[in-house]
């Protein structure tokens, strides 16, 4: 029984394409496809899924239809029939939009390989941007399928949209992808302040930042503005503080200016009979002191070691060694190889 909508709800370049079908087969394929959309806006992907098979049924000869059940069944988790709808659309409309669902579905599939060689095809050049960083989005996925979890936040640190502070229609999926990501790289703290961000840009609820941020923080989310501040700066992994930074460099300084008054001070002059002592006392004096720094230097340095983790949370590309491992263990075998052997004095 065909949903009780019409089919003027459709877009208008869907109802031309529809129009190469017979009146009445043409308006029962747009009712579906309006009863498809109402159900995904809805969040029931199966009964959407209902609707485009009806749909597919009539009119799989139609690249909108094939579009539609193929974006439909990615949603409800079918992934092979999903694959199918897509090439079958990619071909009857020669549109490469439908590449990052695509490679998602061969991760859904189990094949993050596949994925990647889509991430790589000549076809995805030729994507536009909010296309590109969807693509490189399932890249990182799939580098973490791979167990590449170090690569997987390189990947997405590559893009400067992760940096831009104001909200694009990707902003939201992305800050979330990063920010889980970082979290099953093992970088916890750096992870909550990306789910915060995330946060700030998902305003639809489009992403589930908001339950994980929860979920790391112990914390309950009412209002996610009044925590979050998007004016301050983000560094590559993390969110960094101006203020603070500046008080740090003014204190460093000030530290940096009494050390130098110290070591200019001129000693009194001694005379010779004072010396022989003064300098007996002086060594056993540097020794004692000696054993003491050695004494104090691991806990300083582990204490300065953790302020410096505390001041600035997150990670750089300089914290991580990416590992693309389907990528640089045969150029690093063949640079050993390569390099020749140290002959010995």
């Amino acid at each position: 029984m065909a949903p009780d909508i019409t089919a003027e709800e459709l877009d208008k370049e869907v109802r031309e394409e529809l129009r190469s079908l017979p009146g009445d087969l043409s308006d029962l394929v747009g009712r579906h496809l309006v009863a498809a959309e109402r159900a995904l806006e809805e969040d029931d992907p199966d009964k959407a899924h209902e609707h485009t098979k009806v749909a597919r049924r009539f009119a799989a000869r139609i690249g909108v239809v094939r579009e539609a059940a193929g974006i439909v069944a990615y949603r409800a988790g079918h992934f092979s029939e999903a694959l199918s709808d897509l090439r079958a659309a990619r071909r009857m409309t020669g549109s490469e939009a439908y590449l990052p669902v695509m490679a998602d579905c061969e991760r859904g599939l189990g094949r993050p390989e596949r994925a990647i060689d889509l991430v790589r095809s000549p076809e995805a050049e030729r994507l536009d941007r909010a296309g590109r960083i969807e693509l490189t989005i399932v890249e990182s996925g799939a580098r973490r399928d791979l167990g590449q979890q170090d690569a997987a936040v390189i990947t997405l640190q590559r893009l400067p949209e992760l940096r831009d502070p104001q909200p694009k229609p990707w902003s939201a999926r992305l800050a979330f992808a990063y920010a889980d990501a970082l979290a099953d790289a093992g970088h916890q703290e750096a992870a909550t302040d990306w789910f915060a961000r995330a946060m700030a840009f998902d305003e639809d609820g489009e992403t589930e930042a908001a339950e994980r941020y929860a979920e790391l923080t112990g914390a309950v989310i009412e209002d996610v503005e009044e925590d979050f501040d998007e004016e301050d700066d983000f560094d590559d992994a993390g969110v960094a503080e101006e203020g603070n930074l500046a008080e740090e460099e003014e204190e460093d300084a000030e530290a940096l200016a009494e050390a130098g008054d110290l070591l200019s001070a001129e000693p009194e002059p001694q005379t010779e009979a004072e010396a022989p002592a003064e300098a007996e006392d002086s060594a056993e004096a540097e020794d004692s002191l000696d054993e003491d720094a050695v004494q104090e230097e691991e806990p300083a340095e582990a204490e300065a070691e953790a302020e410096a983790e505390a001041e600035i949370p997150g990670i750089t590309p300089a914290f991580i060694e990416p590992n693309f491992g389907d990528v640089l263990d045969d150029e690093t075998d063949e640079s050993a190889q390569d390099q020749p052997k140290k002959k010995d004095d």
